[in-house]
């Protein structure tokens, strides 16, 4: 499991928001809480430093400044890759709220450039007084390689969180013909959770979810702000307008959970 965090900030409130998250996990895990201010110019390098320094001796975290010499993104990349061990948390909305979205775009360049796990957010305007510890690491699961392909990732994180692992599935049935179809069926999600917990020696729990995919997981996931969503997402090309996939976008805007993503081409 990751021994260090890093929190990829842009000196805007939301991409704060990612905070404290990054830093419940952080310490249910036993790792170290690392802020990156990453600084478009050269000149802009004394104010970058003087906010880092103070936001991260408010956390108690380490806090550095460094000038993007080339994309934001591998800027980040570079400072995960400073110290083995690292996971970026990027926010999927930052400087400038809705419009002029720094870390927005910079979330999915990063998925995609890196191909490992990244921490994301996707700020709210709010954050609860009190976030409680993470207690469910949900694996939504759809029957493909590419769903399938973060189960050892999701076990990992419940081990090292102390938590339940959850295997969702959603049937999606509106433009099937249901007869004969057990619309209860959980042969497939029951056979995945069990595979998981023999292979890793964790709790697991499944679920079977109707309707759509997106509005499954957000209305399964309300009022929810103690799991940590585990998930691969499309790395094609052709993603440019979306911040990640349609899944995983969709899921970040709707629920007030975090996530953990990792680009898959299966």
């Amino acid at each position: 499991m990751y021994t260090r965090i890093v929190v990829a900030l842009d000196g805007s409130e939301f991409a704060e928001e990612v905070i404290p998250r990054a830093a419940r996990i952080a310490e249910q895990i036993a790792a170290a809480l690392s802020f990156v201010r990453i600084a478009e110019r050269t000149g802009d390098m004394v104010a970058a430093e003087e906010y880092v320094h103070e936001l991260a001796r408010r956390h108690g975290a380490e806090g550095r400044a460094v000038v993007a010499r080339g994309s934001v993104s591998n800027a980040i990349m570079g400072e995960v890759d400073r110290v083995p061990g690292s996971l970026a948390a990027i926010t999927a909305r930052g400087r400038g709220g809705i419009g002029t979205a720094m870390l927005g775009s910079v979330a999915r360049e990063y998925v995609q450039a890196s191909h490992d796990p990244v921490l994301v957010y996707r700020p709210k305007g709010r954050v609860p007084a009190d976030l409680g510890p993470v207690t469910t690491v949900l694996l939504p699961v759809d029957g493909t390689p590419r769903s399938e392909s973060m189960s050892g990732e999701a076990a990992e994180w419940a081990r090292a969180l102390g938590a339940t692992l959850q295997v969702v599935q959603v049937l999606d049935l509106r433009h099937l013909d249901t007869s004969g179809i057990d619309v209860t069926e959980d042969s497939y999600v029951r056979s995945r959770a069990k595979a998981i917990a023999e292979r890793y020696g964790v709790e697991v729990e499944w679920e079977v979810l109707h309707g759509d995919p997106v509005d499954a997981l957000v209305n399964h996931l309300k009022g929810r702000s103690d799991v940590l969503v585990v998930m691969a997402t499309r790395s094609q090309p052709v993603l440019r307008a979306a911040v990640l996939g349609s899944v995983t976008s969709g899921l970040m805007h709707g629920a007030n959970v975090a996530a953990i993503v990792q680009a898959a081409t299966a």
